[in-house]
């Protein structure tokens, strides 16, 4: 008499019984409103807690808005110099072969690996009274460290991989077949890039530009390091929350702090519109 060998049906990842998913899922909700959303409310209960008016008034004194303007003045240079850099970045590494490559590839990922404040020392020792280019500069009038300028080349550093590492993968899962395609019938590599390249990644393009953006105006360590606090001229909004803070200015410093919380919620529900609106499109890019 033969034995009869069963087999049991192969179980679907998603399978789980009810309890099992609501377990997870309830370690995922709860984890995100004890670490983020708790948090983010409290800063808004704190910086509304004297009322609307007091806000305001935190909000319009003459070192905020200095703060605010700085803020938003670094992050302008600074977004459309590493767009330029991630565009020229990704597009050597995904559609080019060279020698170097593996290295530039992980130089991109240095300022992740780096501590902020690090990279701050770093322009310090650079360009500060007494660092190697320092004193040069200076007989040519050139000031870098507790100036503006030492703020954009701080931010730059800390924010130039975000839009080269969204478009690298992008690019590389794209290939090159279409650009092969282009220049075969006559375009130059500019016109290839423009019209064949670009409209490609552009949904990566503005993922990598919306994060690098938001991390610019929140980046505190290595501007902390280049600034000098100078209340006025070099202090961005992180900076300004530290300096109200400690000097026991809670309701300005949370009211700060909650513009520039305001400011990234923004990012992010700009990105949810977009993945909302253009979610098919966007599917589509990537698995083109």
């Amino acid at each position: 008499m033969s034995a009869r060998t069963t087999r049991r049906p192969l179980r679907g990842p998603t399978d789980d019984g009810p309890i099992v998913r609501w377990i997870l899922i309830a370690l995922g909700v709860g984890y995100i409103s004890l670490f983020l959303l708790s948090p983010l409310i409290a800063v808004f209960v704190e910086a509304l807690r004297n009322g609307v008016e007091a806000s305001l008034v935190a909000i319009v004194e003459e070192d905020a808005l200095s703060a605010v303007w700085l803020t938003l003045t670094v992050a302008a240079i600074a977004v459309p110099l590493n767009t330029l850099f991630g565009l020229a970045a990704a597009w050597s590494i995904a559609k080019f072969e060279f020698k170097g490559k593996a290295v530039l590839t992980t130089l991109i990922d240095l300022p992740f690996s780096v501590s902020p404040v690090i990279s701050g020392l770093v322009y310090v020792l650079l360009f500060g009274a007494q660092g190697y280019l320092g004193p040069w500069l200076d007989e040519l009038g050139i000031k870098v460290i507790f100036t503006v300028t030492g703020l954009v080349l701080a931010t730059v550093f800390v924010t130039f991989p975000f839009v080269a590492r969204e478009l690298i993968p992008l690019m590389q899962e794209q290939g090159v077949a279409e650009e092969e395609a282009a220049i075969s019938l006559g375009a130059s590599g500019w016109r290839t890039f423009w019209r064949v390249t670009l409209p490609n990644v552009r949904w990566g393009l503005l993922y990598g530009v919306l994060l690098c953006n938001a991390r610019a105006m929140g980046e505190f360590g290595a501007v902390s390091v280049v600034s000098g606090h100078i209340r006025g001229l070099t202090n961005t909004m992180p900076l300004h929350v530290e300096i109200l803070y400690n000097e026991y200015n809670f309701a300005a410093a949370f009211t700060v702090a909650s513009l520039l919380a305001l400011l990234a919620l923004v990012t992010l529900v700009l990105k949810s519109v977009l993945e909302w609106r253009y979610g098919d499109e966007i599917a589509a890019t990537h698995r083109h």
